[in-house]
């Protein structure tokens, strides 16, 4: 199924709020808006339907760092009778489907949502870290849209047949009052486009929400299962929201990339290892509007991406790659340490197989980055950093510092061992 009726998005509430649905005539897409003229679904992204209007222009009422962010999310829902959780791990050993933890609702799949056993709370709010190693080659080019690892902050209701706790207008309420209310952006900022989401083997409808440009938060109604690309109904509709909390930030913030808002002192620190410094902010902050219109995949490589915003910001392709590709790998170096870190902290040793074979991946991509930064010698300063930073919020990090130090050393002389063996080969 590629789309659910027109009336699965029709609720009262945008109704009562004035929203109009319009056709996106980019992405070919339904979306809601306050703004009559509003002609595209405002988000930015490869098909052109728009860029990013929030930086160093935020529309929030103050500017948030990420703890912040998620200390106003949680609380927000806990005074509106959400009970809060603690974050699930990293690792999904309870999933034999999936290695890693990717969203908050994998923390109850298949158990909680198909009424195997009951949930920690109903409704429960958490902010969840998630790694997706899917969005790895997007890593930097796209200044912080994507990473490997990201907070998603959840709000989730499970409606059993005989108890009902709320649904998709009650949802989309709470979270307009959210960022209206309390981030202080105002409505007629805020658009939400119709989506059909399937993950963890369920499906229903969604709605995005979009901010100047940014796509903040999915609304999820999970209402299937999905057997043999069949929708089957479920008896328990499960609300599952995500909301970027890593994004919001970046928009409260409106600094070029979610990186400078996610790692502050830290990615100064890591620029200033690499040599880097004199940086163009007015150039850096002009890619970053358009850097929603990126999307590496097999079919589009980093030069033809390059080419593309070259184009649209009237400067050379070549000169432009020279001024990024550095800055992009320090943006890489940052968030893939951090994941890392949070993967070895959960006991995982890099191998060749299963989540083994994802943290050996990640080693090697921030090894080969760290030399073409021309500091390979600094891997272990900036994980000893990474744990620092995160150990307050997270203090198993602090606890495992020794061992995560270890298993990075150990990986290491396996790295070059193997790089050894090659270059033997080749002589």
């Amino acid at each position: 199924m590629n789309s659910f009726p027109a009336e699965e998005y029709s609720l009262p509430f945008f109704k009562e709020a004035g929203f109009i649905r319009k056709l996106c005539p980019k992405c070919r897409q339904y979306f809601w808006t306050q703004n009559p003229d509003q002609e595209t679904c405002g988000e930015a992204r490869p098909e052109g339907c728009a860029s990013y209007t929030f930086i160093n222009n935020s529309p929030t009422r103050k500017s948030y760092t990420l703890c912040e962010m998620r200390e106003a999310f949680l609380s927000f829902f806990e005074k509106r009778e959400h009970t809060r959780i603690k974050p699930y791990p990293v690792v999904a050993r309870w999933r034999s489907d999936i290695y890693l933890t990717h969203a908050s609702i994998i923390d109850f799949q298949p158990y909680v949502t198909e009424g195997i056993t009951p949930p920690p709370a109903n409704p429960l709010v958490i902010a969840q870290p998630c790694i997706r190693m899917v969005d790895i080659a997007n890593t930097g080019p796209t200044f912080g849209k994507y990473m490997t690892i990201f907070e998603m902050g959840g709000h989730h209701a499970f409606n059993y047949p005989d108890k009902e706790v709320y649904w998709k207008d009650q949802t989309l309420r709470y979270h307009h009052e959210f960022v209206t209310e309390h981030l202080g952006i105002k409505s007629e900022e805020v658009t939400y486009k119709e989506e059909v989401w399937s993950g963890g083997g369920n499906a229903g409808p969604c709605v995005e929400s979009i901010i100047r440009g940014l796509e903040v938060a999915t609304l999820v109604f999970m209402q299937y299962k999905v057997i043999n690309d069949e929708f089957v109904k479920l008896p328990i509709r499960t609300v599952d929201t995500g909301y970027g909390i890593d994004r919001y930030a970046w928009l409260s913030q409106g600094v070029p990339s979610a990186f400078h808002t996610i790692y502050g002192k830290l990615l100064d620190e890591i620029f200033e290892m690499a040599g880097i410094s004199k940086i163009d902010k007015d150039l850096l902050a002009k890619v970053a509007k358009f850097s929603g219109l990126v999307s590496l995949d097999k079919t589009v490589s980093r030069l033809e991406a390059r080419n593309k915003i070259a184009e649209i910001i009237g400067v050379r392709a070549d000169k432009l790659d020279r001024f990024l590709l550095p800055i992009e790998n320090v943006f890489a170096v940052a968030d893939h340490t951090k994941c890392l870190s949070f993967i070895l902290s959960e006991g995982v040793v890099p191998s060749n197989i299963q989540e083994g074979y994802l943290a050996r991946l990640l080693f090697r991509r921030i090894f080969r980055l760290l030399k073409v930064l021309g500091i390979p010698d600094r891997l272990y300063d900036i994980t000893n950093r990474q744990i620092k930073m995160w150990s307050e919020d997270y203090p198993h990090l602090n606890e495992m510092q020794n061992e995560i130090m270890e298993m990075l050393k150990i990986e290491e002389e396996k790295f070059q061992e193997t790089i050894n063996r090659g270059k033997a080969l080749v002589r």
